[in-house]
């Protein structure tokens, strides 16, 4: 099923369109294409149309002096991104914001602004310099975004972790990057319940806290900080201006290995997302955009930096995004640009308590996190009055998407329209060869991109052993995807031994740690399986046992030591107990038998 392309009347609020006249092209295919062979010229003209500020100009757009893997952008620059996030008018509301029991509210830009600066005051009276890291461990609100941006301001390294993680994960990541304090609340208020969160800290260790209180203003430990005894009236503060290769932030993603990895995002990779927001979103200035996320995943700074740099509002409902009362605050906020998870949708289908809202003033949806169910999908254009999706994917390691949509073009439900502008990639078969239906490979040097791991090697990770077609330099991103007969692409699942789980990205690895310390459990292997007409993964776990459980009782503790080690969200579909599992001649499990195994099963 197809929805509206722009008309001819719409094509003047087309970003793509408008910065196609003025580059003089007149197909999108021929935009896509020079973007994708001129991608110095693509991303000047992108800067400047972001309007991305810089304290010194920059003397060479791309430099590759140390390789196509080390790529740099803005060479010579001095810069702070954040300062590009307030170059709306100050009047302007920057967020609209909406606790679950509360009302609708809202901050300026202006406001914004002045509570970014005494937030980076605060860090600089109490001593923090440029280069210390801070963490922020808490939801999606107003304070959240203002201490991101006021820390980012100040010079420092801002390490986000999901508020959704069990305490054991809270410390993986402290002890990955270690912090001078950590940014909290005292709870968090969903679907009618007071779910702890300064307390999940205080199990994870003896990390020094600032704390908001929401609802009780907690007994503090002895190195610990109430919000208001933090922040200064003052905003008076300096700004630090660095090298655009300079960290910002610290964000975390699974792969293959057990610890997660700590990817670096540096000055310029938010101008990857703010320029995906720009182009295949279409955010326009005073365009209001909501996306249920939080700071801890990749879709947390990218709605900070593609809706501010691009002029527009920011939504947030501090509530579960499942209920009908999201669905009002979606309606009241007049939201133009909805950001959703696949088994979000799933959700909403099943209680139908999206159906009878005023969602009209909805211009696009965006589906990210998971593979998407085209049934679900068409579900969701229908609540807006048949609005099309864009469907968005990519990872935290690249600042935005490889793959994605646009306005432009038809839209056709869980499929992607069109490689994102500025960047390449190609789909290799095992043997590394093209093919139609195989895995991705990314070919830098493409804004964004990471060049470094904290935590690992960043060669070994992306590029070693990767082929080489036509001697071209080709980076893993570990996607399985499709081109289709129409030149359109539909995502498969991952090829490696990571898993998307309510567009929470976790390695199997890290999985079966935690189940195998049941005392039943000799040995587990946890695969993703999609359905058969696509769509979200769910999570199997194949066991071999120590001692004999019944198999109801062995699948409930395998669900309560996954919901307790790693994450309360993560729902276990399926256990199958089996003698043996598949295996290489190296001894390695074969998942890819495993999965079809679990579909035969």
């Amino acid at each position: 099923m197809s929805t509206e392309v722009p008309t001819e009347q719409g094509y003047s609020t087309n970003n793509i369109m408008n910065t196609m006249k003025k580059t003089g092209i007149h197909t999108y295919s021929s935009f896509q294409q020079w973007s994708s062979e001129h991608r110095e010229p693509f991303w000047e003209m992108t800067t400047k149309l972001l309007n991305i500020s810089f304290k010194e100009p920059y003397k060479k757009i791309l430099n590759i002096e140390k390789g196509i893997e080390r790529a740099s952008w803005y060479d010579g620059a001095k810069m702070n991104i954040a300062e590009s996030c307030f170059n709306a008018h100050p009047e302007q509301n920057a967020i609209k914001f909406q606790p679950e029991d509360g009302t609708l509210e809202s901050i300026s830009y202006g406001e914004l602004k002045a509570l970014a600066h005494r937030i980076g005051n605060s860090f600089q009276k109490k001593g923090f310099r440029p280069g210390d890291a801070i963490a922020i461990n808490m939801p999606m609100t107003c304070e959240a975004v203002a201490i991101y941006l006021g820390a980012i301001l100040a010079g420092l390294q801002v390490v986000t972790i999901a508020d959704s993680f069990a305490p054991q994960e809270i410390k993986v990541r402290l002890d990955i990057v270690p912090v001078k304090i950590v940014l909290t609340q005292d709870v968090i208020c969903r679907s009618g319940k007071e779910l702890p969160l300064y307390q999940k800290i205080k199990d994870a260790g003896d990390y020094p806290c600032i704390v908001i209180s929401t609802k009780h203003k907690p007994d503090l430990k002895s190195n610990d900080i109430h919000w208001g005894d933090f922040l200064s009236s003052s905003t008076n503060m300096h700004i630090h201006y660095a090298s655009p290769e300079e960290t910002v932030s610290v964000l975390f993603s699974s792969g293959t290995t057990a610890n997660p990895k700590a990817i670096p995002w540096n000055h310029t990779t938010p101008v990857k997302s703010a320029s995906d927001g720009y182009y295949h979103h279409n955010i326009q200035p005073g365009d209001t955009v909501c996306w249920p996320t939080n700071l801890g995943w990749m879709m947390g700074p990218w709605l900070v930096f593609a809706t501010l740099i691009n002029r527009g509002t920011i939504a947030l409902y501090y509530g579960a995004p499942l209920s009908q009362n999201f669905g009002d605050f979606v309606e009241a906020a007049q939201v133009n640009m909805l950001g959703v998870v696949p088994s979000m949708v799933r959700s909403w289908k099943s209680s139908r308590c999206m159906e009878n809202k005023n969602w009209s003033k909805i211009k696009c949806f965006s589906s990210t996190g998971e593979c998407s169910n085209p049934d679900d999908m068409n579900y969701l254009m229908q609540l807006a009055g048949n609005k099309p999706v864009i469907e968005y994917c990519g990872g935290t390691e690249t600042g935005g998407a490889y793959v994605t949509s646009t306005l432009l073009q038809e839209n056709i439900a869980a499929t992607f329209s069109t490689m994102a502008l500025g960047g390449d990639f190609v789909i290799l078969d095992e043997d590394g060869l093209p093919t139609d239906n195989g895995e991705v490979f990314l070919l830098p040097p493409i804004m964004g991109l990471s060049t470094k791991l904290l935590n690992c090697d960043h060669h070994e990770v992306y590029y070693h052993g990767t082929p080489k077609p036509d001697g071209k330099l080709c980076r893993r991103h570990g996607d399985q995807i499709e081109r289709l007969p129409n030149a359109y692409f539909k995502a498969k699942g991952r090829v490696d031994d990571a898993l998307n789980l309510g567009g929470i990205k976790v390695s199997s690895v890290q999985i079966e740690e935690s189940i195998n310390q049941l005392p039943f459990i000799k040995e587990s292997a946890a695969v993703g399986l999609s359905p058969n007409n696509g769509g979200p993964n769910q999570l199997v776990i194949c066991y071999i046992e120590n001692s004999s459980l019944d198999p109801k009782e062995a699948r409930q503790q395998i669900q309560t030591i996954v919901k307790e080690k790693l994450n309360p969200l993560f729902k276990v579909a399926k256990c199958i107990k089996m003698k043996a599992f598949p295996r290489t001649a190296s001894n390695k499990v074969m998942r890819r038998k495993l999965r079809e195994d679990a579909r035969l099963d």
